[in-house]
This record gives structure tokens, sequence and C-alpha cells, in this order.
């Protein structure tokens, strides 16, 4: 844990702010009050996420979907042969 004064937080501010990241980070004040430094964590949803680049076309997916169905299709109802 560190432990920085009023006055040392205040002239190493980005400092602290980046050390708070990695271990508890306390500043002290001349009375002897005592404030931690915790990092919020970022807010969003969960399926925020990078778009991943491919060369399909729509029509590569939509060809991909159909066949995918087509199997599953064959599979929950298999032709009879008679």
């Amino acid at each position: 844990m560190k432990v920085y004064t009023y006055s040392q937080a205040r002239q190493n501010l980005a400092d602290v702010l980046n050390q708070s990241k990695d271990e508890e980070v306390l500043i002290r004040r001349r009375g002897g009050d005592s404030f931690a430094v915790v990092p919020k964590p970022r807010e969003g949803s969960p399926f925020n996420v990078p778009g991943v680049k491919t060369g399909a076309t729509t029509s590569d997916l939509l060809a991909a979907v159909r066949e995918s169905r087509s199997k599953t299709s064959q599979q929950r109802h298999p032709r009879r042969r008679g």
C-alpha cells in the first residue's frame, strides 16, 4: 500500500491514479483523515466488442445459414427409405 500526503498526491496526481490500478493508494490530510483512491471499473455492455473483419459477403453468410439449417432439418427429420 502506498501512502501520499495531500500535497504529494496533488503534485503527482497522474502517477497516483496509475498506481491505484496496481495497489491500494491512500492520501492523508494534515488533520489525519485518510482517503482511498480506487479505480472505478468501466461500465458497458459485455456484448460491446470490436467487430471482426472478414472477406465474407452477405451472400456468403446467407448461404452458410441455409446450409446449417438444412443439415439441422435433415437430422431432425431423416428421410425414410422404402
